[in-house]
Order: structure tokens, then sequence, then C-alpha cells
């Protein structure tokens, strides 16, 4: 089924991970939401370096999941 590649990537804009659940890679979508919620927690418990691996994981997110749409088009 054809996903849209602009919503796919604005939903991993509002949360890592959601856009590739609504592209059809669930498994990938759930472990990213995972990783940002445990970066968000690192976050503010431990370090400002998180910030770093949390904007990574995100960009790739949004990329993933634009990209997976797109080849479902």
């Amino acid at each position: 089924m054809a996903k849209n590649p602009i919503i796919a990537a604005i939903l991993s804009f509002l949360i890592p991970g959601l856009g590739e659940i609504y592209a059809g890679k669930t498994m990938m979508g759930i472990i990213l939401v995972i990783i940002a919620i445990i970066l968000t927690a690192a976050i503010y418990m431990v370090t400002f370096y998180a910030w770093i691996v949390y904007i990574i994981v995100w960009i790739y997110s949004i990329y993933d999941s634009y990209t997976t749409a797109k080849a479902l088009e």
C-alpha cells in the first residue's frame, strides 16, 4: 500500500520512529521510539551530549521514514 513520504517524514519529525511505523517498518519504528525515550531521559538525567545522539537518531528517523514511504509509492 502506498504511503505518503511527506506524511512519514512529518510523523518522524514529531516523534522519531512514528514515520517508520506509518511506512510499514513497525519494528524499526518501535526501536527508534524506545531509543528516543531513553535518550530524552538521558538528556535530563545525565549529560548534554545525549542531545547530539538524539538529534542524529531524529534525523535518521525522518530520512528513513521518507525513503521507505517513497519506495512504497
